[in-house]
């Protein structure tokens, strides 16, 4: 399969996907306009259940197998989420001004920030900063884990890029399907994409 190459698509729940994320069955969506979080059936597209977001600019979105983390632009914070209630169980400060994308990678939050455009490992317990690198572009938007590697859309390029997480080094990159890509999330197999222009997402063969 080429790499990029749109598996399937469906119209977003709501007019900004920013976030997205996905828990082993289903996918979560963060909503820019409507400041809300959603959880929803990746065949069919239906929302499964939703809730409010902790704040007014919710923007990237993870999983850690048991709760969401979410960051958010307006108060600089990252949140541990209970995915069943929406309440917030901790935040912490992010390090940039301008949080985007978010990752876990078993051990550790990623997320990338476009003030500093920097990426960013950070310790989930404590919000400490465990390495940084540049991002490949100047609007680092979504992340993604799949197990080994890093997969990062930037707004600007429209690219989704590929990248060496222990130098930063881009591996490859593809065009993404919509012009204006988001949050990009790993299902174990395929990549998901959202895109705010289009108001879709997207799930992406990388292979």
């Amino acid at each position: 399969m080429t790499a990029g190459r749109v598996i399937r698509s469906f119209a977003s729940p709501s007019t900004f996907p920013i976030g997205l994320a996905w828990d082993g069955r289903a996918l979560w969506n963060s909503d820019n306009d409507a400041n809300w979080i959603y959880q929803i059936d990746p065949l069919t597209g239906q929302v499964i259940q939703s809730f409010a977001s902790p704040s007014t600019t919710p923007v990237g979105l993870t999983w850690d197998g048991r709760t969401l983390w979410h960051s958010d632009q307006t108060t600089g914070l990252i949140y541990q989420i209970n995915p069943t209630t929406g309440r917030v169980i901790r935040s912490f400060a992010t390090p940039g001004n301008h949080p985007l994308g978010l990752t876990w990678d078993g051990q550790a939050l990623w997320h990338s920030d476009q003030g500093t455009r920097l990426i960013y490992q950070s310790n989930p317990a404590t919000g400490r900063v465990v390495r940084s690198f540049a991002s490949p572009g100047t609007v680092p938007q979504g992340l993604a884990w799949d197990g080994r590697t890093l997969w990062h859309s930037d707004f600007a390029a429209g690219l989704i890029y590929q990248i060496n997480p222990a130098t930063g080094r881009v591996m490859r990159s593809f065009a993404a399907p919509g012009t204006n890509p988001t949050g990009v999330t790993w299902d174990g197999r395929t990549l998901w994409h959202c895109d705010f222009d289009a108001d879709r997402i997207y799930q992406i063969a990388v292979n």
